[in-house]
């Protein structure tokens, strides 16, 4: 907007909108910047001590003339104000995505940043228009507020970049810090506590999310301010508070969960905001009804989280009771792990730790069996949320936990593997991008038995996966039919069970856990390998073999550009699964061992190196 008579935004003003009424007012010095009635306590001490130097106009004091052209930021619905023309034009600079289709007269811009702040503080910096200590400052102060100190998941590079030069322009970090941590009103304290006393907690789709609901006499402001700090106490998916006061209820959300987005909660009772903060004003008395009405709104929105099944581990290693700790001793140095299920008959009956054999060792106690110091049978199950396996993680101190399904293990999960999770970059998007290079690369008489192959896998409770030099050469664009299938389960099996179905012949090598399956009369075959891992007695000897995870069958490999896998599961079809980061490595040109023995493990790993 080339030309603006005023600006305004929100009412209950925070530190975010009155910064970017501040940053508007210095791109459009001519307009008239109007505060609005309601600020927040901390946004009306900072104007009683540091207010003069900027030049906004309250409502009450608002020229008379009509305002035709107006900027309104951080917010998308136009307050009622003195002056204003029966059908302005309006420009929205907002950081929340646009809830809403616009009429004619109606313009908007915004980005994904935590603040509103930041797009303005952006175009000030384009302009090189020069700020004050104290504007910087307070464009500091919105910036902060509106990102959690930049703890909130909406905060974002650019919002950190906006901060950076506000510090160059003199932003003071010891005034930041006095209006951000303000202690709370004696009727906010009244209302904290008797939030706390009605909290309830729910799980839905594998989240907790905290709910409190509660009546007051009288207004109460900044229920935001609470709702961070019960955030902080109960550190849920997602918190919602219903407040009435009067003949209006206030709802206020927050979230940290990408599986919940407040926003689309918030805008079923005629609210709004982002996906991880929003709010609401009911204007119902009906408390318990609105309770009810969120409770199903949840039950319908909330998109289930990660499973246990998305990033557990086939194949696990399980110790018996009787073993003793010497040798659970010696299968810890061979597999590196750090810790094992303990089962018998196939029945989880404890955990043993690296540091329940170490302790051991320690006091010479070598002889005596497993049972004598494993840990109490902590399991989690392949439909259990992440989140619930962190709790259980941090609770008990283990760095792996059992999957267990129907009383059988059927997995395990460890700290590395949630360590992935956070890091992957692999999303839907991305599945679904490999699922297509790879019906691409493929022939179609191929493409039908690979994915018959993978169907059949899972129904025998097996995973498939597209592993080697073929997964490789699909992200770089290169044809290869060269195609190696690993099963987290009974390879051999498999292959017998294709043959059963689809017919052809099987030929099984049973010390390697190999395969290949050969359907004569339409020249195709497919190889088929039991996830394994290897062991080294010495240099240059055979590895001994043993059934293991895809993750450790992929680090048995010689390089990271061919530890990679595609997943065939129906459920995850095209997920590339890269624990040693292959990808990376490939798009730079690297060739990179996936540990410092590995060549003295298998010296001719050097000459493919060169080849």
């Amino acid at each position: 907007m080339a030309l603006v008579d005023a600006i305004l935004t929100h009412e209950n003003a925070d530190l975010d909108a009155l910064a970017s009424l501040a940053a508007a007012k210095k791109l459009y010095p001519n307009a008239v910047a109007l505060l609005p009635r309601r600020l927040n306590r901390n946004v009306s001490a900072f104007l009683t001590l540091y207010g003069e130097p900027f030049t906004f106009t309250p409502q009450e004091q608002a020229p008379r003339r009509k305002f035709k052209r107006v900027l309104l930021v951080d917010t998308q619905t136009l307050p009622s104000a003195r002056g204003l023309s029966d059908a302005p034009q309006v420009h929205i600079v907002d950081h929340h995505p646009l809830s809403r289709p616009l009429d004619e007269r109606t313009t908007y811009s915004g980005g994904e940043t935590g603040a509103t702040t930041t797009l303005l503080v952006e175009t000030l910096r384009e302009k090189n228009l020069p700020l004050t200590r104290l504007e910087a400052t307070l464009l500091a102060l919105g910036i902060y507020e509106d990102t959690g100190s930049f703890t909130y998941s909406g905060a974002t590079p650019r919002d950190l970049q906006a901060v950076a030069y506000l510090m160059e322009q003199g932003a003071s970090l010891d005034l930041i810090g006095k209006f951000l941590h303000q202690p709370l009103a004696a009727e906010q304290r009244a209302l904290y506590y008797q939030l706390l006393k009605r909290v309830e907690t729910h799980e839905i789709g594998g989240q907790i999310i905290v709910i409190a609901a509660v009546r007051v006499e009288t207004y109460v402001e900044e229920i935001s301010t609470l709702a961070h700090q019960l955030m902080q106490v109960y550190d849920p998916a997602a918190l919602f508070l219903l407040v009435q006061m009067g003949s209006q209820i206030e709802l206020v959300a927050r979230s940290k969960s990408e599986n919940i987005d407040v926003a689309e909660i918030a805008r079923a009772f005629g609210g709004g905001g982002h996906a991880t903060a929003a709010a609401a004003l009911i204007h119902s008395r009906g408390l318990k009804t609105q309770h009810k009405k969120l409770l199903a709104l949840l039950q319908d929105k909330v998109r289930s989280a990660r499973t246990v099944q998305d990033i557990m581990s086939y194949g696990v290693h399980v110790l018996a009771p009787d073993l003793s700790i010497a040798q659970a001793a010696e299968l810890a140095r061979r597999w590196g792990h750090e810790g094992f299920p303990v089962a018998k008959k196939k029945k989880l009956v404890g955990v043993l730790t690296r540091r329940e054999i170490d302790r051991a060792l320690h006091h010479k106690l070598q002889k005596l069996p497993v049972a004598r110091f494993m840990l109490d049978p902590l399991s989690v199950t392949p439909d259990d949320s992440v989140e619930h396996l962190q709790r259980v993680m941090t609770r008990h101190s283990l760095g792996q936990v059992p999957v267990v399904q129907d009383g059988t293990i059927v997995g395990i999960v460890t700290r590395t593997d949630l360590l992935k999770l956070y890091t992957d970059e692999t999303r839907p998007a991305r599945n679904a991008e490999f699922a297509a290079r790879l019906e691409r690369a493929l022939p179609r008489d191929l493409l039908a038995l690979v994915q018959n192959a993978a169907h059949t896998a899972r129904a025998l409770g097996y995973s498939t996966y597209l592993v080697g030099g073929f997964v490789r050469d699909l992200l770089i664009g290169e044809a290869n039919l060269d195609l190696d299938l690993v099963v987290e389960g009974d390879a051999i099996q498999l292959a017998h069970a294709l043959a059963k179905q689809y017919g052809g012949r099987v030929h099984a090598h049973a010390r390697f856990g190999t395969a290949k399956w050969l359907l004569e009369e339409k020249a195709l075959h497919l190889d088929f390998a039991t996830a394994r891992t290897e062991f080294y007695e010495y240099p240059t000897a055979l590895p001994d073999v043993e059934r293991s995870s895809i993750k450790l069958d992929l680090h048995r490999r010689d390089f990271t550009i061919n530890a990679m896998a595609l997943c065939l599961d129906p459920e995850r079809y095209g997920a590339l699964f890269d624990p040693y980061g292959g990808e990376q490595d490939l798009m730079r040109g690297l060739i990179r061992v996936l540990h410092n023995l590995s060549f003295i493990e298998d010296p001719t790993r050097i000459l493919r190196a060169v080849r």
